[in-house]
């Protein structure tokens, strides 16, 4: 992958700010971040300190996830929305090895991502591949984008892939709305596979406005919420098995002495069928 030399910081890119995606490339092992980046995230694992086991686990998720949507579900359009930078096991990659005619849109806001994508996300040439510099906080503007429209047709079947991004936003009443604006342009035989922090397994003497508040101080506002919000937000879909459940334990392919505590990861997760 390549190296950013953040002595020169590519234009259009505010290194005095955290951002989402630099911070959980620096969670899972990348360089691609700033000290800001690696400030926030210290700050987190301060309150944490299994943030990074929680990402890895996160990332392991997207993969189960992935080869169930190509395999068993048989899709073959998937929308990544908030993708993060690229690293090993990407979507596309785990997607196309199943169908290689599968087609990948992945969007982020973080111009640092733009960089990355456009160097690294490479298709098979029976499918194809597009990123989009978009913000999950516009959802109409993400649809009508025209490379996306040349990538994947949303008249048939596609995976919306809203992992670990959701939280990001605080407001319930945003968040449902984003979700909402996504969900209904989404055609029958859909997916839709979701991950977020949540509080069912924080420890019972953690204080939520405290651990909130010092997401905010960190620099990047950050919600948990309880897996029967998640559940709740996708009333009216179908969920596949197992349901709203910890990560670690939604279709495991390792045994169980080799999953992480799910009070380690505190993060739910579900895939959901639109009917």
């Amino acid at each position: 992958m390549p190296f950013v030399d953040f002595d020169e910081v590519p234009l259009g890119i505010d290194a005095s700010r955290a951002h989402p995606a630099r911070r959980y490339d620096y969670w899972l092992g990348g360089k691609d971040n700033f000290v800001v980046d690696r400030e926030s995230a210290k700050m987190i694992a301060g309150s944490f300190p299994t943030i990074r086991m929680s990402a890895i686990e996160n990332r392991r998720y997207l993969h189960r996830v992935v080869r169930f949507l190509a395999g068993e579900a048989g899709i073959r359009q998937f929308l990544d929305v908030g993708a993060g930078l690229p690293s090993a096991g990407n979507v596309h990659e785990i997607a196309q090895e199943i169908a290689p005619e599968s087609c990948v849109v992945y969007v982020d806001n973080d111009p640092i991502v733009l960089v990355h994508a456009r160097a690294l996300l490479r298709s098979t040439p029976e499918g194809r591949t597009a990123y989009l510099h978009a913000d999950l906080r516009d959802p109409g503007t993400i649809l009508s984008m025209p490379d996306l429209k040349r990538t994947i047709d949303l008249d048939k079947p596609v995976a919306l892939m809203l992992l670990a991004v959701l939280h990001f936003l605080d407001d319930d009443e945003e968040a449902h709305r984003v979700f909402r604006v996504l969900r209904e342009a989404l055609p029958s035989g859909s997916y839709i596979a979701l991950s977020h922090a949540s509080t069912d397994d924080l420890a019972p003497d953690v204080d939520l406005a405290e651990r909130e508040e010092l997401n905010r101080r960190a620099g990047i506002p950050f919600r948990l919420r309880h897996s029967s919000e998640l559940a709740e937000l996708c009333a009216g879909l179908e969920l596949v098995e197992p349901g709203v459940s910890a990560l670690s334990l939604w279709r495991p392919n390792v045994p169980p002495e080799q999953r992480p505590r799910i009070e380690n990861v505190c993060m739910h997760g579900l895939v959901a069928r639109v009917p």
